[in-house]
């Protein structure tokens, strides 16, 4: 079944340790069919970690997931998104008006005010981007009409109570989540500890399966800064890891480690293109490392994670930009 006629899921809750209740949120995009709220309890209510993507009746889901977990909105007494991105922070406004609770969160989140306070400007932006690496402008004309009719997924922007910086603690009838920053999927991602169960929330730093994202063009080395982040979560010796996309799994270490090896291969794989094919652009060295060229699903996220990798690669000094238009590279 294509993904423009599959059934839209349902959200969903369950039970998966004494005072941890997974919620299963669905989401409408492609090959990513769900986003996880974590609800942890704390006192006579819960916190509530991260919340889904905005849109038509997104909150119904929310609710109908609580319910499944004898929860309601009201029951909510913190909401702690792990990052800012659209699906972990855009229903913030709607849980915070249903349940008067805090939000917390880290305070590098110009990445998502940006796109809700001057879409345009943003929109503008990425289509500079895009051109500037080599994307034919037919396409891009059409990717971008696409792009603006999604919309951000967020119900309105709302200013966090608390930040989540490094060594915050988030008290909960577990005991306490310690805060770990950990960038390189976005400048604003965090991941809770709590090291008396040993338990990794980990937002989308770990994801059930390896499956990269990095937020181009908002700090100067997102795949540098996912590594740091990677030998940072490594150190904490986690047994279970609840992520913010499939089910929990305890294999914590050898997820680590595959996300080391696919950043380390997809590296070797783009300065290999760039030795062989250079000057080359980026949008060039697309199928060169996935196989296949962009399309109007892939466009948001293959070019920013390229262009993420050549950017790692001229930081260590292996590639430089060779001074054209559209932008190509070369080994250094």
């Amino acid at each position: 079944m294509s993904s423009s006629t599959r059934r839209r899921e349902l959200g969903r809750g369950e039970r998966i340790l004494p005072g941890v209740w997974r919620l299963r949120l669905p989401l409408p995009w492609p090959g990513i069919p769900h986003c996880n709220a974590w609800a942890v309890a704390a006192g006579d209510g819960v916190v509530l970690f991260d919340c889904g993507l905005h849109e038509p009746g997104s909150l119904a889901q929310l609710e109908r997931a609580m319910a499944q977990c004898d929860l309601r909105l009201e029951h909510v007494r913190l909401l702690v998104c792990t990052h800012a991105h659209a699906d972990h922070y855009g229903q913030a406004a709607s849980v915070i008006d249903a349940g008067g609770c805090e939000l917390w969160m880290h305070p590098e989140d110009a990445h998502m005010r940006a796109a809700i306070d001057n879409p345009d400007a943003v929109h503008a932006r990425r289509l500079e981007v895009a051109l500037q690496s080599g994307v034919p402008l037919a396409p891009l004309k059409e990717w971008s009409r696409s792009a603006r009719e999604r919309g951000s997924g967020v119900a309105r922007l709302v200013e966090p109570d608390g930040e989540l910086v490094e060594g915050v603690v988030v008290e909960t009838d577990l005991g306490p989540w310690i805060v770990l920053e950990t960038p390189g999927h976005a400048p604003s991602h965090v991941c809770l500890h709590q090291p008396d169960r040993r338990l990794l929330l980990s937002g989308d730093h770990l994801l059930g399966r390896v499956s990269l994202y990095f937020d181009f063009g908002w700090t100067a080395d997102p795949v540098g800064e996912f590594l740091a982040s990677l030998d940072k979560v490594a150190a904490l010796d986690a047994r279970l890891c609840l992520a913010g996309h499939a089910r929990t799994f305890t294999d914590v270490e050898a997820h680590i480690e595959a996300n080391r090896a696919l950043v380390c291969e997809r590296l070797e794989r783009v300065l290999r293109a760039v030795a062989e094919h250079g000057p080359i652009t980026a949008y060039d060295v697309v199928p060169l490392l996935y196989g296949q060229q962009l399309t109007q699903l892939t466009a948001g996220w293959w070019l920013p994670e390229t262009l993420s990798y050549l950017r790692r690669l001229e930081v260590v000094g292996a590639v430089r930009r060779a001074g054209e238009e559209p932008e190509r590279w070369l080994a250094a």
